[in-house]
């Protein structure tokens, strides 16, 4: 008896042998079945870091992709200039692992910023080596940055990190202030380590004009050892921070944004301060606008981060595919997207590849 005979639909072997689902609309964009569509492209451009984030790699580390199962700059230009042209792509993200670490990350930059229409370009990075590249970076075509920072204390970023850069992480900081109209700052609270600091960590950002945007940790790490029970909840953190703050709704839409802003205000005086940003992926979960599409460093497409299958791009391409098939397979990979991450479900399961693999 074969799987067929079981009911269970029998795989394309090759992309070659592969259908179109019969209900999928003949539309040039990234639509799913729920009616979102995805204009926003996260690529992933290695699975190496520098650091060793305790809500993300094991203290170990994690073994490397071989250097050939890694997209090429050629690769990458090809693939995020199908999502542009063909599939109506129009914010590109470039995240890890740690993209500082690509030699040729402005080249992959300026590939990018060169296509028609060309599309909003931003980075995410743990700033450690982007002193002394934020201004190639800019010139490349880099519109926005966003830089991991957990702690201004250096013992509790090592403790975070696994490693005593927190210096280093600044002077990129620094850097990136004197080059971009806007610094973002991503944040991750862990209980019993860096909690009482995020009232600081905001007062920071806002003298020097940063946007902070604090994130609830999620299930993507490489320990499997998030517990619901035990992560710091939206909620906590308005809490926290309305302790010393008083936030307000910010007028401006959120137009499919992950984090939900709020404006700051002095609790002094009324003065207005700046904005903070609060990702509740968890607690408060956005799926049901989500513009996303995710693109790993050894060219798979994931629909979520949550996902537990991906559509192998790279393979194809290298086969010799057309702009046409590609671009079809990834419609494929999208259409098929669920209608949300399943975190409240008693059978929700992590996904085994951690964020340091899938890119954020």
């Amino acid at each position: 008896m074969t799987l067929v005979d079981l009911g269970i639909p029998r795989l394309p072997t090759s992309w070659r042998d592969a259908t179109l689902p019969a209900d999928r609309p003949d539309t040039p964009g990234l639509v799913d079945t729920f009616g979102r569509v995805a204009t926003d492209l996260r690529v992933s451009l290695t699975d190496r870091c520098n650091l060793r984030c305790t809500y993300c790699m094991p203290a170990e580390g994690l073994p490397s992709l071989a250097r050939e199962k890694v997209m090429s700059r050629d690769e990458i230009a090809r693939l995020v200039g199908v999502a542009v042209r063909d599939l109506g792509v129009r914010q590109v993200r470039f995240t890890g692992g740690e993209p500082l670490l690509r030699g040729d990350l402005a080249e992959i930059v300026a590939d990018v910023a060169a296509l028609d229409p060309r599309p909003e370009i931003s980075l995410t990075t743990n700033a450690i080596g982007l002193d002394s590249r934020a201004e190639g970076l800019r010139a490349a075509g880099v519109d926005r940055i966003n830089v991991s920072l957990d702690t201004l204390d250096p013992d509790t970023f090592a403790r975070l990190a696994r490693r005593p850069y927190l210096e280093r992480t600044l002077a990129g900081i620094e850097a990136a202030a004197r080059v971009f109209d806007l610094v973002k700052i991503n944040a991750v609270l862990v209980r019993g380590v860096n909690l009482d600091h995020a009232a600081d960590l905001l007062s920071w950002c806002l003298e020097r004009g940063f946007e902070l945007r604090f994130i609830e940790q999620m299930p993507l790490d490489a320990d499997h050892a998030w517990d619901r029970t035990a992560m710091v909840t939206a909620a906590e953190v308005r809490g926290l921070l309305g302790e010393r703050f008083d936030l307000g709704p910010d007028a401006e839409p959120r137009d499919g944004a992950p984090a939900e802003r709020f404006v700051v205000r002095s609790r002094d005086t009324g003065e207005r301060l700046g904005r903070v940003g609060i990702i509740a992926s968890v607690t408060e979960p956005f799926c049901g606008d989500c513009r996303r599409t995710r693109l790993t460093a050894e060219g798979g497409i994931r629909d979520c981060l949550f996902a537990h299958t991906e559509t192998d791009l790279l393979g194809p391409l290298r086969e010799g595919a057309s702009d046409a098939v590609l671009a079809d397979r990834w419609r494929t990979a999208m259409w098929g997207k669920r209608a949300g991450h399943g975190m409240d479900d008693p059978s929700f399961v992590q996904p085994d590849r951690t964020m340091s693999a899938i890119g954020g």
